[in-house]
């Protein structure tokens, strides 16, 4: 990158990694968030890879937005980008990362891309890596010992210690001094009423916990009773100065007057509730406002130039979506009138004629799609992904009504995403191919007139032009239903 292009800013940030899934990163990161809340040090939180949950953790602690950090989707410039926008936004004295899985745990034929350990490294961000001691002794040492030496990159510079007495924390903690030379900044005791219950998605999402707020105090309680926040901020302090490269895509000056924005309804309820921060501000940038309705409690759906449906647990909820008929007429309504319509995994579900649930029961759906999607108990298709049109879908004559109504991606483009799904429908599309990292491949996608819904969760500032087009495509429908005379601005440059 060129020095014209960049800017360095000073932040202090620490990342909370573990040596496996389950040893209580996302307890640690909201008793942390909130001990700094109290301290009144303002604080902004992220997530390593492509996670929605645990973000929704941190924002019901903070009251902010949690951005998710994936360089897989986003690459090294983008989670700089994304770190510095997070703490730009709340106005920030530090960043708080979680971490993914295990610390060296991520994908490609090293193992470690997209990893936290591959974050920690392109971020410059020192880690703080979460211990579950419990049943441990001397061994803990060890360890920690192994994580911190392993590799060329030695960004581990401190341990917290979870469910563990403070008596034996102590004694662990001068037995990782001695051998390792790290500090151990905190410890938690084993109180299984501070858990986070988990389902097959992750962890259950904040809003279903009763006492949430009165769990993440308790832990902070007993966080603030082991925690040496002065060295913790050193830590964080010691991190250097942060590279931001100028976004080559910047749209700052392209949202236009207020004659030129358009509303996109975004599905925000307990049946969906995954939606990357990026992305919405990506389409925000493009001039769309972003209104949010529940298919679930709403009626009918509000009066927009288009529709978002994100992922979550349709599952779930599969008898009040089915009860709400007005809510599903009024979205079948919506696509038969052209309404441009975005649907990613759940929302995709939702679109479709029927959802089968585990124990044989069916539900109706929106019937905008053809096709019934089924619970498999399995993880059908896993990972990231990046997705390219189908000949037949591709864009190809910018003149053409076709064109124009459905204008996702252009020969060559290609968007990165993800799946990660329990279910799978009789009609997953193939408007598009999905490639894996490792090279397996498969199509996916349904293309409709001015709908694309499918399984893959897409990551829209990996190809910006596709944001652009579904807003410029709600731009359309907008003259279309005010009667205006139609000028094409789909563009996609």
């Amino acid at each position: 990158m060129s020095e014209t292009n960049t800017s360095t800013i000073s932040l202090p940030r620490i990342l909370i990694a573990a040596p496996s899934s389950g040893s209580g990163k996302t307890l640690f990161t909201c008793a942390l968030l909130r001990l700094l809340q109290r301290k009144g040090i303002r604080a902004a939180a992220f997530k390593c890879g492509p996670d929605y949950i645990d973000p929704m953790f941190h924002r019901n602690v903070l009251g902010t937005p949690s951005r998710s950090l994936d360089l897989y989707l986003a690459g090294e410039e983008g989670v700089c980008r994304s770190l510095a926008a997070g703490c730009r936004e709340a106005n920030a004295e530090i960043a708080v990362i979680e971490g993914v899985m295990g610390y060296l745990d991520g994908t490609g034929e090293s193992g470690m891309t997209g990893s936290s350990c591959h974050l920690a490294a392109a971020t410059k961000t020192p880690v703080i890596l979460t211990v579950n001691a419990r049943g441990m002794s001397r061994s803990a040492s060890a360890l920690v010992k192994g994580f911190a030496e392993y590799g060329e990159d030695r960004q581990i510079k401190g341990v917290f210690l979870n469910r563990t007495s403070k008596a034996m924390a102590e004694t662990i903690a001068n037995w990782i001094a001695e051998d390792t030379g790290l500090p151990v900044l905190a410890s938690l005791q084993q109180d299984e009423k501070l858990a986070f219950s988990s389902r097959h998605l992750g962890l259950v999402e904040p809003g279903e916990i009763p006492d949430l707020h009165k769990r993440i105090d308790r832990a902070a309680d007993l966080l603030s009773e082991t925690m040496d926040l002065e060295k913790l901020l050193a830590i964080a302090q010691s991190a250097p100065e942060l590279k931001i490269s100028a976004d080559p895509e910047s749209r700052d000056s392209q949202i236009g007057d207020d004659l030129s924005r358009v509303t996109i309804a975004v599905a925000m309820d307990e049946a969906f509730s995954f939606y990357y921060e990026d992305n919405l501000e990506l389409l925000e940038s493009y001039g769309a406002q972003i209104l949010r309705f529940s298919p679930i409690h709403d009626s009918r759906l509000p009066d927009a130039d288009g529709l978002l449906l994100g992922g979550g647990y349709p599952e779930l909820w599969a008898r009040e979506l089915s009860a709400n008929a007005s809510m599903r007429d009024s979205i079948r309504r919506a696509a038969e009138a052209g309404m441009p319509i975005l649907a990613e995994c759940g929302g995709f579900q939702y679109l479709q004629e029927e959802l089968e649930m585990a124990d044989g029961s069916v539900y109706e759906m929106a019937g905008v799609l053809d096709g019934r999607s089924a619970m498999t108990g399995r993880l059908v298709r896993f990972g990231y992904v990046e997705l390219s049109a189908r000949e037949e879908t591709a864009s190809k004559d910018k003149d053409s009504d076709t064109w124009r109504k459905a204008p996702w991606l252009d020969p060559g483009q290609t968007i990165r995403g993800h799946e990660f799904h329990y279910s799978d429908s009789t009609c997953n599309g193939e408007a598009f191919t999905a490639v894996k990292p490792n090279g397996r491949k498969w199509d996916c996608m349904v293309a409709k007139g001015r709908i694309l819904a499918g399984y893959p969760h897409l990551y829209y500032p990996s190809c910006p032009p596709f944001a652009e087009r579904f807003v410029n495509a709600c731009r359309d429908f907008r003259q279309e239903r005010s009667g205006s005379k139609h000028e094409s601005s789909a563009s996609g440059a």
